[in-house]
């Protein structure tokens, strides 16, 4: 009980901080204006969530009565403009849970990393894609304006990646127990999802990830390897992975924030 009174403490001291306020690009503004619907999506679903010590991978639980994955689903598939198609990386074991998307996305098999996993999403891209923006099922909680944001950016740059400047003091250590310097926090970002790609930029950039056998931790990692420019797109503080138990209160917090209610008792359940 006491944990989950501090945990409701520290949601309400978080939540009413987290949106940044930010203004839409001219290069956002400009592709709502085109309507193109040349952008496809590629939805992260193959991550079995082991820390969430729950009995299936995390974008699979009901997040406020609906499982985690739909929100983003029910987000590209309903709400964003220029869609042209919507990939959705997961196990064949678990599409029986999604026959009401059936004929509105495409499945592709995960991989035994997540860069394996991009490429099997992406070969399910239509050719003519202009951008392939590649998605964490993990994140319920990202916004049209955001989504809007990072498309602009990348049509403008040839590659974006949503962020937000790192707010927390961090420190470095070389052996996990003692510390060895404390980061400039100040060239610091955390990214975040949708990363949105030109495809033949990340079709060249995996290429010499595969040649060189590198190791990339995201997916414009693979845009950096080949020296070519990735923008930051600033995007909210709400856009967070859920990959904790707390998580999922903070999760529930903010959706209710949003709907427009209060009462924190719902904080103490997950759906």
């Amino acid at each position: 009980m006491m944990r989950a009174l501090l945990l409701l403490a520290a949601a309400k001291a978080l939540v009413p901080t987290l949106p940044t306020q930010r203004r839409s690009s001219r290069a956002a503004l400009t592709m709502m204006a085109e309507k193109k619907d040349d952008v496809a999506v590629v939805i992260l679903a193959g991550g079995t969530g082991s820390r969430m010590k729950a009995d299936r991978p995390k974008q699979f639980l009901p997040l406020r009565g609906k499982m985690i994955i739909k929100y983003s689903l029910d987000l590209f598939l309903n709400d964003i403009e220029g869609i042209c198609k919507v990939v959705v990386v997961l196990a064949e074991q678990y599409r029986q849970d999604f026959k009401e998307y059936a004929d509105r996305v495409t499945f592709a098999d995960p991989g035994a990393e997540r860069q394996d996993s991009v490429k099997s999403g992406l070969d399910s891209c239509p050719e003519d894609a202009a951008l392939v923006a590649i998605h964490d099922a993990a994140r319920p909680l990202v916004t049209p304006d955001e989504i809007y944001s990072v498309f602009g950016d990348a049509r403008e740059h040839g590659a974006a990646v949503l962020g937000v400047p790192v707010k927390a003091t961090v420190k470095e250590s070389g052996d996990g127990k003692f510390v060895l310097r404390t980061v400039d926090r100040s060239r610091l970002w955390e990214v975040h999802t949708p990363q949105v790609i030109e495809p033949a930029l990340l079709k060249r950039g995996f290429a010499k990830v595969d040649a060189e056998k590198l190791e990339i931790t995201d997916d414009v990692s693979v845009v950096e390897q080949l020296g070519a420019p990735v923008r930051l797109t600033l995007g909210e503080y709400t856009n967070l992975k859920v990959t904790t138990p707390d998580d999922m209160v903070v999760a529930g917090q903010i959706l209710d924030q949003r709907r427009g209610k209060s009462g924190w008792r719902k904080l103490l359940f997950w759906k």
